[in-house]
């Protein structure tokens, strides 16, 4: 029996934790901040605050202790919003007592740092003697379809190849596929940068915009991410993969993508505070990756026009219409330059 620590029962910890529960090999701990989140798994086993209809199996043990839940993991699997990372893996070091895998499934980037979760999580975990072994989960993934048991692909990335394969041999399961990347910096981006294109892809739906709008979004949408991964160290191929244009076309297309819930209601004229008040607790991850796409975006040189008007909209309240204008009214491009 594999032990495995799930840090973070929002809706994709607690799909996580299902998975693993169901393929029988695993004894999996799920840790939640909300303690009514711990409650309501534990006394009644559903989710009922983030993954309503879904029932956890007694394999998952909820709990609301980090010491508890990490007490002799092999995997850790870090779920949090890319915004508590760092503070909580500041709590998770001294609750190590060995050297577990470590398995981000977050798709987010730190706004402050600009890095990558599995960057953030090496940062807090590392020493000269003994470094962290960190890899990233990503695809094309809603929680309550990978509840639900519908098959879906991911991909796990790792500089170490055997973490990779640990992951996807423990992780892999009739309706859950894994495959492997040895580029943890593509498929990090792919993942985090999609959430930016998706809130626009929502704004083009609140607007009453058709298919044509949202086909040439997300081809250049695509474009863009895949320019900036390259500048930041990523390859252009796994861009096509499942951590980019499968999670964008997913993300871009698909209801229960809170990202373009948010743009959805940006684009009918509601303001993003309400929004995200709105929400109760879920996170889009779009709104904070927008900040740090730009901010990477001028640091490496590299033209994201669309997440430049999308941190417009996100930040300085500018019409989505007029940031529409401005995207269709720029100089002519050649295509078939880089993407």
């Amino acid at each position: 029996m594999s032990r495995i620590a799930i840090i973070g029962a929002g809706a994709w910890g607690t799909a996580l934790s299902i998975v693993l529960a169901r393929q029988g090999a695993h004894e999996v701990r799920l840790w939640a901040h909300e303690p009514e989140v711990c409650d309501s798994i534990s006394q009644r086993r559903v989710n009922e605050r983030f993954l309503p209809g879904h029932e956890v199996p007694g394999a998952v043990s909820p709990t609301n202790s980090l010491d508890s839940a990490l007490s002799a993991a092999e995997i850790v699997v870090s779920v949090m919003p890319s915004q508590h990372c760092r503070s909580l893996f500041r709590q998770i070091k001294p609750l190590l007592g060995h050297n577990p895998l470590v398995v981000s499934a977050t798709k987010g980037l730190e706004e402050t740092s600009l890095l990558r979760m599995s960057e953030v999580i090496a940062q807090e975990l590392g020493s000269a003697d003994s470094p962290p072994r960190v890899g990233a989960l990503s695809g094309p993934s809603f929680a309550h379809e990978v509840a639900r048991g519908d098959p879906t692909a991911v991909t796990v990335a790792s500089h170490d190849s055997n973490l990779a394969n640990v992951i996807q041999r423990e992780f892999s399961g009739p309706t859950f596929r894994v495959y492997t990347n040895d580029d943890i910096a593509g498929v990090e981006f792919g993942g985090a940068l999609k959430n930016t294109i998706a809130i626009a892809a929502g704004i083009c739906d609140g607007l009453g915009l058709g298919h044509n709008s949202a086909a040439a979004l997300i081809t250049r949408g695509l474009a863009e991410m895949t320019r900036l991964a390259v500048a930041c160290g990523g390859r252009a191929s796994t861009l096509s993969g499942l951590a980019g244009l499968g999670d964008l076309v997913l993300t871009c297309t698909g209801g229960l993508s809170r990202n373009r819930s948010v743009g959805v209601a940006l684009g009918k004229g509601q303001r993003l505070p309400e929004i995200l008040a709105g929400m109760h607790g879920a996170v889009a991850e779009g709104v904070f990756t927008t900040t740090a796409a730009v901010g990477l975006a001028h640091a490496r040189g590299v033209e994201i026009p669309i997440a430049g008007q999308m941190y417009a909209i996100l930040n300085d309240g500018k019409s989505p219409r007029d940031a529409i204008y401005e995207l269709m009214s720029r100089a002519g491009k050649s295509e078939s330059a880089m993407p």
